[in-house]
């Protein structure tokens, strides 16, 4: 079956342009005069072919068509092309000219720019530019932001004669001299054009910093008289509010970033805190909850529920969720700021709850027995359990569908609540991970090993991502633990036990390579602390393999004394068996009771004694007697290894330990 010419294949179509090419000569002959017998000939011709239907002189063309050369064809088509184009932006009424341009992008509205005059004042008439960029600030909270924090929304969702007033003022020109609608449309068009880059250059920029950690530090030390540390924050525009160790309230101006008022009432560090546009809310050590005019200060309420301290609470729609080291979650109705009621207590976890979260659907909580719990919101029963977390969990986000957890295990993983399969495992921090939060675009995680690390949430999201395109930088000004931080598109705002609260600024960062810019905090590590991690790695290996030694010499020294008989009867129940910690204060009590090194408290592990026992978790290595990691030092050197170790031996051999003990707060 033979195939029509228009269907011919590319390499028959190239073969006969070739073969084509090759038989004119490339000779033609353009500029030389047409002859008596066509011209003579030529008007009778179309008179003749005029006479014939459409359909005739379709076929006669296509006929002529096939017999011209490929110069022939580019000749045709110039003659052709202008004929079947249409301005219409010219030809179109107004409202369907606007309607079109409307919902281009920046790229197409360029291009109009430069076709015609007639285009140019079509989009100065439709002001397009402007409408683009107030389209832009609707649907995004980037350019929300940025057009708060550069000052450009005052020019935004306002009439032309405010704007052209607006503009003039801004560049110092005599609004009385742009009278006539032209020139305003004008003068607002050319406005609005130069204003898109320099947008799109501020969102370019903000999105290389947090990239590459290049940012301006700004460094609060809250000067606390006692205990050092400041465990909660949360920030807006105008202020910065933060919980200290030392019981009180601060809350800072961002302008100078000065002590605006203290709030003084609780008889314990301030853990947790939260607020909106009417109260503070603050949960503590003392194990109480209490409410503060935002505006006054005062204590209005004070709430006691929990028998010990609240490590977390959360508001939002008429609802408060706290937790506490009681290892329960209240649920509390808020009517108003002075009628707040207890709805119902969520039992379940066996550690202390460090962290809850919420929306409408469900309750999510974390705790040191190494579990997520998820309630639902309805019904406040429990929904399932989400398990993978090695040590305790001490840090949590829930939004959406997905949830971001940190734990003690030094590593931080990404849930899908419906079905509780953990997406990813990022790992890069050195020690327990103390906060997380996490945004349509970053996750940004502090450890007790004073660094933040940004990750690239949708990179995290995608399983053919490989590890190392999930970390995009590492941030490293605090001296101590780092305990809470928040963030938005333009900056992080962190606390630390340091005592300070640092401002990290990604949106006004000098320029990379300046001499006044901020090192950046993604440089590798000094030689000598590559060193020094190797040695802590190998210091913990060798006391490992020294501490299964010798479990295994006193398990065949126990079997060799004991009759077989005996042995076989009490095989069970040496299964059940709970090995005392020799000499064990009551940090060794805690490793019995409870997985609890994840808590939100510092104070939860230094200062607190220990709760009531929970259920003894099944454990197939239970009949082994347990010993706790060694606490390394700091500043371990290659050469002292096996001194230290040695050492190490002389200091354990008294009794055994449980080695899950918190590397972190002990």
């Amino acid at each position: 079956m033979s195939s029509s010419p228009h269907r011919a294949s590319t390499t028959q179509q190239l073969a006969e342009l070739s073969l084509t090419e090759g038989g004119d000569g490339g000779e033609h002959d353009e500029g030389k005069p047409l002859s008596t017998d066509y011209l003579q000939g030529r008007e009778g011709l179309l008179e003749e072919i005029l006479k014939w239907n459409e359909h005739e002189q379709l076929d006669f063309m296509d006929k002529i068509v096939h017999r011209l050369s490929h110069y022939q064809l580019g000749k045709v088509d110039t003659f052709i092309r202008p004929m079947l184009q249409r301005d219409f932006i010219t030809n179109l009424p107004a409202h369907l000219v606007e309607l079109i341009l409307y919902n281009v992008n920046s790229d197409s509205l360029k291009s109009c720019e430069e076709v015609s005059t007639n285009w140019r004042c079509a989009l100065a008439r439709g002001q397009h530019w402007k409408k683009l960029i107030e389209k832009n600030v609707r649907s995004d909270s980037l350019w929300l932001g940025l057009s708060e924090k550069r000052h450009w929304n005052k020019f935004l969702n306002i009439s032309r004669e405010m704007s052209v007033h607006r503009i003039c003022e801004k560049f110092g020109y005599d609004p009385s001299t742009k009278r006539e609608k032209l020139e305003q449309l004008i003068l607002m068009h050319v406005f609005y054009s130069k204003l898109y880059p320099k947008i799109i250059r501020d969102i370019h920029n903000i999105d290389t910093n947090w990239k590459r950690g290049n940012f301006k530090l700004t460094r609060i030390n809250c000067q606390s008289e006692n205990s050092k540390g400041v465990y909660c924050l949360q920030y807006d525009d105008d202020k910065i509010v933060s919980g200290l160790r030392d019981n009180t309230i601060k809350i800072w101006n961002r302008k100078d970033y000065t002590c605006s008022r203290t709030l003084s009432g609780h008889t314990g560090s301030v853990l947790c805190l939260q607020y909106d546009n009417r109260v503070i809310i603050s949960g503590s050590s003392d194990a109480t909850v209490r409410v503060w005019d935002v505006e006054t200060g005062e204590c209005i309420k004070t709430l006691i529920h929990h028998c010990e301290a609240v490590l977390h609470l959360r508001f939002a729609n008429g609802i408060m969720v706290t937790c506490s080291k009681d290892r329960s979650i209240a649920v509390w109705d808020m009517v108003s700021p002075r009628d707040i009621t207890i709805r119902r207590v969520l039992v379940g976890h066996r550690a202390a709850v460090n962290v809850v979260d919420f929306d409408d659907r469900y309750i999510v909580s974390a705790s040191g027995d190494r579990t997520i719990k998820v309630w639902s919101m309805d019904t406040l029963e429990f929904v399932r359990t989400l398990a993978g977390h090695r040590r305790g969990i001490a840090c949590l986000q829930y939004r959406g569908r997905l949830v971001v957890s940190g734990s003690s295990d030094n590593t931080i993983r990404l849930w899908d609540i419906h079905s509780g399969v953990c997406l990813r495992v990022l790992e890069g921090h050195e020690e327990l991970v103390r906060c997380i939060r996490f945004d349509e675009k970053r996750i940004v995680s502090g450890a007790y090993d004073g660094k933040m690390k940004v990750w690239d949430l949708q990179a995290a999201l995608d399983p053919r991502a490989l590890s190392s395109e999930i970390c995009l930088c590492s941030l490293h000004q605090h001296t101590g633990r780092v305990f809470r931080l928040q963030f938005d598109d333009f900056q992080i705002v962190s606390s630390s036990h340091d005592d300070t609260i640092l401002v990290w600024d990604f949106l006004d960062a000098q320029a990379i390579g300046s001499q006044d810019a901020v090192p950046r905090a993604t440089l590798p590590e000094l030689p000598n602390q590559a060193a020094v991690a190797r040695a802590e790695m190998l210091f913990e290996m060798a006391a490992r393999r020294q501490i299964e030694r010798r479990d295994r010499e006193v398990v065949e020294e126990q079997a060799a004394q004991m009759p077989r008989a005996r042995r076989h009867h009490n095989r069970g129940g040496e299964q059940h068996m709970i090995i005392a910690v020799a000499g064990a204060g009551p940090a060794g009590l805690r490793a019995a009771a409870g997985d609890n090194d994840g808590s939100s408290s510092e104070e939860d592990v230094d200062n607190n004694g220990p709760g009531p026992a929970p259920p003894i978790a099944h454990n197939q290595n239970h009949n082994r007697r347990r010993q706790p990691r060694p606490d390394l030092p700091q500043r371990l050197i290659f050469q002292q290894e096996m001194a230290a170790f040695n050492n190490f031996r002389r200091h354990v051999g008294a009794g055994d330990a449980d080695e899950e003990m918190p590397d972190g707060p002990q």
